[in-house]
């Protein structure tokens, strides 16, 4: 009993250190933007070749066949169409709409993802949602409104360019998660995260090639900084997220996850100082509260067995 509870309070303290990591690297990357002339571009390629190479090298380490999955044609395709589309998609969509605009809003959009996962599925399977599924919608529809006006029509809080991105970011994330699912089935995390990476960011690198930025001053802290973002809030936060699966359940660790949002939004208000209205907040909440109610939907039908999380 002792060891089931220090195994759940290991897991625990992984994924919400990992969400954490996550949600403090959106706002080191708004600094690499907004202060350091970083570009959006620059940072994704270098992001994701780096953090996808390690993470070969880590599932390499640990033994795991890191080519198998190119055997496999189906995979390969699925693999491509993942790593260009989903994985690209998501990293760059969501920098952007950093860069036009800041962590704090870019990584509550982006957490939109389970609503448009719900659509799409709605759509497909041609079911009507049921009343607390309309319920999560229309929630997160409020909590986008007041998320870029902060209550109020004539003028909105957050640049248009980079709302869009940051809608784009969720819509890519739930490509994403539905995209990986099959090979997720098949083959290891860390083996299907890290091929993606190195393929998304190696085709970005024939459009804008990572070379060193003249306009960059190349500081310490813009060093560190580009460190953190890599290693602590790619790497690491992906690494923890992935063990902690050992120790909690899936839906657990992703319940657990939505710590993310919230260390974007007190990242940006400490340490850059983003205005963020009394309304605003209310709409951090409703889209927070959003996520939570989709998760335990799914998590509810998941034990009764079956596929639709409507």
């Amino acid at each position: 009993m002792v060891a089931q509870v220090s195994n759940r309070i290991k897991g625990l303290i992984m994924v919400i250190t990992g969400a954490t990591l996550w949600g403090l690297s959106g706002t080191a990357a708004q600094v690499l933007f907004q202060e350091k002339q970083i570009t959006a571009e620059w940072l994704v390629v270098v992001r994701m070749i780096l953090a996808g190479s390690v993470l070969l090298l880590f599932a390499a380490y640990k033994r795991m066949a890191i080519f198998s999955l190119w055997t496999d044609i189906k995979s390969v395709v699925n693999l491509l169409l993942f790593g260009f589309v989903g994985m690209l998609g998501v990293q760059y969509t969501y920098f952007a709409s950093i860069a036009t605009g800041n962590a704090a809003t870019a990584t509550l959009l982006q957490y939109l993802a389970p609503v448009y996962i719900v659509i799409y599925v709605m759509v497909v399977q041609k079911h009507r949602p049921s009343k607390e599924v309309t319920f999560a919608i229309l929630l997160a529809l409020l909590g986008t409104f007041l998320l870029i006006t902060n209550g109020s029509t004539g003028e909105l809080k957050v640049s248009l360019i980079s709302v869009i991105w940051g809608i784009l970011s969720g819509v890519a994330l739930a490509f994403y998660t539905l995209s990986s699912a099959q090979m997720l089935k098949k083959w290891h995390s860390v083996i299907v995260v890290g091929w993606g990476m190195v393929i998304g960011g190696g085709g970005m690198c024939f459009i804008f090639p990572p070379f060193p930025l003249p306009s960059v001053h190349w500081d310490m802290e813009t060093w560190l900084l580009i460190l953190f973002v890599v290693v602590f809030g790619t790497l690491l936060a992906f690494l923890l997220f992935v063990e902690s699966i050992r120790y909690l359940s899936p839906t657990e660790s992703s319940l657990l996850s939505s710590v993310e949002p919230l260390s974007a939004v007190v990242a940006s208000i400490a340490f850059l100082h983003v205005p963020f209205g009394l309304f605003q907040t209310i709409g951090a909440v409703c889209i927070t509260v959003t996520v939570l109610l989709l998760s335990q939907k799914k998590e509810r039908q998941s034990s009764r067995s079956t596929t639709s999380i409507l």
